[in-house]
Order: C-alpha cells, then structure tokens, then sequence
C-alpha cells in the first residue's frame, strides 16, 4: 500500500482529536463560569450598611386640617363726607390707628352754619306767632262765655293756632337738620382701628358719590382669616363646634414655617360651594402685635382633635413602597426588619404610626435606601461585620 492511501486514515484521527479537545474545552468553559458566578455571588453579597436609629416614642398627636387663609379685617370702613363741600382739613397721619368718634377731616363748616343760623330764625319767627294766636284763642273764649262774640271766629282762631303748631314743629325739624349738617361737616371716624393712605387733598370739592372717599379705617385688633375647607371635613367640625368645642388654630407663614398668630375658629358659611366642594369657614386672632396684615396670604392649622398616646416616628423613618408605607426597625440581632405601617397625622417633623410599630422600638432614618428585609445593619461608630471578618482572616 502506498503512502497516498494511508492519508485519509491519518486526517480521520486528527479529526477526532480536534472533536475531543473542543468538547474538553467547551466543558471547562462551562465550569468555569458557573464556578465565577458562584464566586462573583459571594463576592457581591451586601456589606453591612450604617444607619441612623430613632426611638418611637408614645404622644399626644394632634388632629389638624390644613387650609391657605386670606387676612381679613373685621372692619373696613371707607370714610366718606355725607355733605358736599370743599375739604377744609385733614386731621390725621397716614398709617396712624384712630379712635372710633375721632376727628379725621373737615368740610368748610360755614354754609352750614349760615344755614343752621337760618332755620332757628325761622323757629323763632314761628314760636312767637304762635303765642300770640294761642293769646287771641283765649280772648275769643272768654268772650264766647260772655256771649259777646261768635262761635265762628273761636273756631278760626283755633285753627290759626293748630296751623302755627304744625309750622313750629316743621321749624324745630328744620333746626334739627341744619344742626345735624353741621355736625357732618366734621367728619370722624367710624370705628377704631388703622388708616390707610389718604384719598383726597385738602381744597378738593368732595360729594356724599364719592367712589374712593376720603380714607379706609381697617380693624385689626381682632382680625379674621377667611379660608376655605374640603367638604369631607365638615361632620368632624360640625361635631366639634356641637359640643362647643374651642378649635385651635394657628396662622402660619406661606412657607408654612414660621407661626404668625394663635387664634380661634370663629364659624362656618351655610352652604358649601358646588363648584369646588368646599365650604368657607373663619376663624379669629386677637392680632395685637399686628403679625397679620389685611389680605395677607397665610397657612392655616385647625387642630380639630388629638390622638392620646400615639406612637410617633420622625417623618424620615417612613418609606413609600408599591404595597404602600413601610418602615425599617432596628432588631436586638442587628438585622432590618421591614414593617408595613399605617400612617396618621404629621406635626413638627414626627408623624403618627396608627399600626405597624410598636413604642420603645428603634426605627431606622438615615441610610434606609441601601437595606433590604434582614439586611445587617451598624450604628454610627461601631465595628461593620465585614471588616471584623476581614481583620480575622488576616
């Protein structure tokens, strides 16, 4: 046999050794990335996070509806002159808190006196042609008792004086007027309280239709905030304010932050809104460091109950989840344990847990993003397992 007839045989086992190195490969290709996988898991298994533990504690939580308020006065008074005239003074500073009576400005008084001057002339007139009718009515009568003259001029005399009688009385009424006028050429305040900017110059011919008046007088010693409530509120108010319960509230600034005022909830309108479901209520502040301003935009808190002996957590310890809210509590194993809670009211920072954790347990508010359910978990300044371990093996 030649040498050319042994080649095929010689291929067939190279062929077959080839085969058996790739399957030899393939396989050690296949251990070893099962075998890196088991590794690179225990590799990437979860250091031990540190975290911020809170207590939950047991308090007394309030109850409170919040609302955006406008400032309003009790009293806005727009001073008008009920005569015309020409403004003749101002007799106040803008900005300056009036007295209710005071003076404020006045119309040139002396048309007016002019006036008053002539309707007591008038009266006087009058009242002395009446005592003198009344005079000649007792002389008919004396002389009709002696039969001396007719019955017929008695009767007229007794007319003239009735007709005297009606035209005094229109003159005292007239006197009464021009009296009255002249008072209201001084114009006073109507009610106490703070004067705005002045709407009028003196020398300026002012009218009773007047639109801007001289000056508005606000009250704001009390003051009101008018606000409006979500309907769903109003049978946990109405059972309240039925009891003649006295609702806290407090005003607070728009940033909600800073508290301007205390005060108390004044009342409710009488019919709710259909447009937006809500209900205008009031309340009242005795304002007498004057934090609030007329049409002051404020936050408003109706503490309308309390819930005794609530568990509270800081705000941080709550999470939001797809099964809703939940909560991380420190174990005695320094492991996480995740609790589904339900939340109640939030006030300063700590907010109610109705259920899910129990008081004295710790919960967890700082580094609550990195832990899963029965993840090991270190406080600030203690020793992770990790490097424990680590330190061991070494």
């Amino acid at each position: 046999m030649t040498a050319e007839a042994e080649v095929p045989p010689a291929r067939s086992r190279l062929r077959g050794i080839l085969i058996v190195i790739g399957i030899l490969a393939v396989l050690a290709l296949v251990f070893w990335y099962f075998a890196g996988e088991t590794g690179g898991k225990k590799d990437r298994q979860r250091p031990a996070a540190t975290v911020g533990l809170a207590k939950a504690v047991q308090v007394d939580m309030p109850i409170t509806v919040a609302a955006i308020g406008t400032v309003q006065p009790v009293v806005a008074a727009t001073v008008r002159t009920q005569l015309s005239g020409v403004l003749f003074a101002i007799e106040f500073t803008e900005g300056q808190q009036v007295r209710a009576g005071q003076r404020l400005a006045q119309i040139d008084p002396r048309p007016y006196r002019l006036a008053l001057s002539q309707a007591e002339g008038a009266l006087a007139r009058d009242q002395a042609q009446l005592a003198v009718a009344r005079t000649t009515l007792q002389r008919y009568r004396t002389l009709l008792a002696q039969d001396s003259i007719a019955r017929l001029d008695v009767d007229n005399q007794v007319a003239v004086v009735g007709q005297l009688e009606g035209t005094v009385a229109a003159d005292r009424a007239n006197v009464g007027t021009a009296r009255l006028n002249l008072g209201y050429a001084s114009i006073v305040a109507p009610v106490s309280g703070r004067v705005g900017l002045r709407q009028a110059d003196i020398g300026n011919y002012l009218t009773p239709s007047d639109t801007n008046g001289i000056v508005v007088i606000t009250q704001t010693t009390p003051i009101d905030v008018a606000f409006a409530l979500p309907q769903d509120q109003l049978p946990r108010l109405r059972e309240r304010l039925a009891g003649n319960a006295a609702l806290d509230v407090v005003a607070l600034d728009q940033a909600g932050i800073k508290v301007l005022a205390h005060g108390r909830f004044l009342t409710l309108d009488n019919q709710i809104d259909a447009a937006t479901g809500t209900i205008r209520a009031k309340a009242r502040f005795a304002n007498g460091d004057g934090s609030l301003f007329p049409n002051q935009f404020v936050n408003i808190a109706i503490n309308v109950d309390t819930l005794k002996n609530a568990v509270a957590v800081p705000v941080t310890a709550v999470r939001h989840g797809e099964q809703g809210d939940f909560a991380f509590v420190a174990g005695a194993d320094n492991k996480a344990d995740m609790r589904t809670i339900k939340t109640g009211p939030t006030v300063d920072g700590k907010v109610a847990i109705l259920s899910g954790i129990r008081p004295g347990e710790n919960v967890v508010v700082e580094g609550a993003d990195r832990l899963e359910d029965g993840a090991d978990i270190n406080l600030p300044g203690a020793k992770g397992k990790d490097g424990a371990g680590k330190r061991q093996r070494q």
